[in-house]
């Protein structure tokens, strides 16, 4: 912590805010009236309106009429705006009014206010003792070496032994009474510290489904995408940190053995001697009555969250299935809209949606390459007085021209030689185009090179002279 963070939370803590106003001593004498001296939760508003009213109702009486001028619903709505947070304000199933109850800041104010006044006896042997038992536990329990582990199990058999053969001998050590007071106060306190920190439980739980939720309304990606999200994350209340503690604890609790021991050392307790003249002593036997409520409201609340995440789910299922009814309901409009008079050409296109037939049989056979004999031979011209600006003159053949060519004479014919097009379209690009037509030929599936016969090809050069070439066959099929 350093100055800026005091300082942060100074600013925006709520149980800092909650010292700092003017009516705190009002606010808190009511909290703990209503809610952690009786340890009740989720109060109706208008059970806290009657209890305020019998606060204020004192302190007028005993400070004056004008002392607070404000009704105890007003109180009760300013406490529970978001700026302040004192009370939690929300509503419950099958209740008509608000319910409120305290915030873990506002817990946390009322046991610290609570510690102020000091206390007559402090434990600090029992304290010891449970940072002692602690320990022991931590490092016993994490020790992964077999034999460290049944040294110390040895250990505390010996000693066990050892204890018990004390009692058989007539020695029965007694915990002497400061020692009782001091493990009952650290009993009680520790008793309301767990009873306190449930409400900070809770708001955790809370804080990890906010999280949850943002993610789904943020979501941008797919339906698919997001419930494997929501999927993987499902567990995250319950398989947070916070969530595998409060689990244990609600397991050990709910354990019918564990219970009736607690149930039994806490009766014992009370029959102490050295504990006769102590306060609140048989209250203590109702601590396990104190904690179920609490438990089981943050158990309820950790399902209401994992119920609202189903259902929030289920609502963008609905609005993803109530669109694609409109489109539906949009396009069976349009088609008896247009069923009398159906419109001229297209009426709608759908590419990509088309489903490619292949026969087997339409598989041409393997057919073995041919090993085309090629002259390499090069001849040196004897005369080398050559224009070398042929070499930087060049030009593109455009297969596509050469395809609606074909496509051009094939309309009235249902095959056609190579010869057929280049008398329709003569070759005007010379050898070059003549060659983009036989790399065309090898490229497609419906032409054929019939080595066996052949054909000759003329075109003119631009200064006029005549070209001509002998190729094999090409034969061009209409497409199916």
């Amino acid at each position: 912590m350093d100055y800026f963070s005091i300082n942060s939370l100074r600013e925006t803590h709520a149980g800092w805010s909650l010292l700092r106003a003017q009516n705190a001593p009002l606010a808190l004498t009511f909290f703990i009236t209503a809610f952690t001296g009786p340890n009740e939760r989720n109060l109706g508003r208008q059970d806290l309106i009657d209890v305020l009213d019998d606060v204020l109702f004192s302190l007028r009486d005993s400070l004056g009429e004008d002392k607070f001028p404000r009704s105890a619903g007003e109180y009760l709505d300013d406490w529970a705006e978001p700026d302040k947070a004192w009370l939690r304000k929300f509503y419950a199933d099958n209740r008509d009014e608000p319910v409120y109850d305290l915030t873990a800041a506002t817990e946390d104010v009322i046991r610290w206010v609570e510690a102020l006044r000091g206390r007559d006896f402090v434990p600090t042997q029992s304290r010891l003792s449970s940072i002692f038992n602690l320990l022991k536990t931590l490092v016993h329990g994490s020790e992964t070496d077999p034999e460290a582990r049944l040294a110390e199990l040895q250990r505390q058999r010996d000693d066990i032994d050892a204890q018990m053969e004390q009692i058989r001998s007539g020695e029965i050590p007694v915990m002497s009474g400061p020692e009782a007071v001091d493990h009952f106060h650290q009993l009680t306190t520790q008793a309301k510290d767990l009873l306190a920190d449930f409400r900070e439980v809770e708001q955790n739980f809370r804080k990890l489904d906010r999280n949850l939720r943002e993610q789904i309304s943020m979501w941008e990606g797919s339906q698919g995408d997001l419930l494997e999200s929501i999927f993987s994350s499902q567990q995250d209340i319950s398989g947070s940190l916070q969530g595998r503690t409060f689990q244990g604890f609600w397991d050990y609790l709910m354990s019918p053995q564990l219970r009736s021991e607690l149930r039994d050392l806490l009766e014992r307790a009370t029959r102490i001697e050295a504990l006769a003249k102590q306060d609140g002593l048989y209250s203590i036997t109702g601590m396990q009555t104190d904690w179920l409520p609490a438990v089981e409201q943050t158990q309820a609340t950790v399902r209401q969250l994992s119920a609202q995440i189903r259902r929030l789910l289920d609502d963008k299922v609905f609005l993803e299935n109530k669109r694609i009814m409109q489109l539906i309901r949009s396009i069976e409009s349009s088609a008896v809209a247009v069923r009398g008079k159906p419109p001229s050409g297209p009426f709608a296109e759908l590419p990509g949606h088309d489903v490619p037939v292949a026969l087997p049989f339409e598989r041409p056979l393997y057919e073995p390459s041919r090993q085309v004999a090629i002259n390499d031979v090069v001849s040196v011209a004897e005369d080398l007085d050559l224009d070398a600006n042929a070499l930087f003159d060049q030009f593109h053949v455009d297969p596509q021209r050469l395809e609606t060519n074909i496509d051009a004479v094939l309309v009235d014919a249902a095959q056609a030689t190579l010869a057929d097009i280049t008398d329709a379209f003569p070759l005007s690009q010379g050898l070059a185009e003549l060659v983009t037509y036989f790399q065309l030929a090898t490229e497609s599936t419906w032409a054929t090179i019939n080595s066996d016969k052949s054909q000759t090809l003329a075109w003119t050069l631009p200064d006029g002279s005549l070209r001509e070439a002998t190729v094999d066959q090409i034969i061009f099929v209409r497409p199916s």
